[in-house]
């Protein structure tokens, strides 16, 4: 087997994967509530799942701003970062696999050509996409993944961006709870 051909084998192995595990993360959500039960790791597992489907949306952020309510709000947030960080991970897979997922979209093409002639500010642009709530990270993830960003640079700089927004998330709801559950009658 050539070198191209295996190229192409790994590629259509990783589009698979992104696929398989977004249809398998969209079918759970439902269950995945059951996970805050182990406090951190749940939450860590509760991001991957919200985050891991590629242009279906889970409200993830909805289940950071309650835990931040029950656990600690720093603890919350770094553990929801790293997990929404690992759960991009099926975006950028889907891009490396070099399928046209959303080729001619605007905004992918934008961002694609961004990255691609801003290489020297990648970084900074990783970590600004995932520091703010960002309907179209997915879009990000894709385009880092088709110019083969280095996977571990890929992580770190998502995960520094995404544990950046979900913090303040954790501690928006550890101080809007009280009154969230004094308007609902909660005791």
């Amino acid at each position: 087997m050539s070198s191209k051909q295996r190229l192409n084998l790994l590629r259509l192995l990783a589009l698979l994967l992104a696929i398989g595990i977004t249809i398998f993360i969209y079918t759970i959500r439902d269950q995945a509530r059951e996970l805050a039960q182990y406090g951190y790791i749940g939450i860590f597992f509760i991001s991957i799942i919200a985050n891991g489907t590629i242009l279906f949306p889970v409200p993830g952020i909805l289940f950071v701003f309650a835990l931040g309510a029950v656990y600690n709000p720093l603890g919350v947030g770094i553990a929801a970062g790293l997990g929404a960080a690992v759960g991009e991970l099926t975006g950028y897979l889907a891009g490396f696999s070099g399928q046209a997922v959303v080729e001619n979209i605007s905004v992918y093409e934008k961002i694609l050509g961004w990255l691609d002639s801003h290489k020297h500010l990648s970084n900074l642009g990783l970590t600004l996409m995932a520091a703010i709530p960002n309907p179209f990270f997915d879009v990000v993830g894709l385009a880092a993944g088709t110019l083969r960003i280095p996977v571990l640079r890929f992580l770190l700089f998502v995960s520094i961006g995404q544990i950046i927004k979900m913090i303040p998330i954790a501690y928006l709801g550890s101080i809007g709870a009280p009154y969230i559950e004094q308007f609902i009658g909660v005791e």
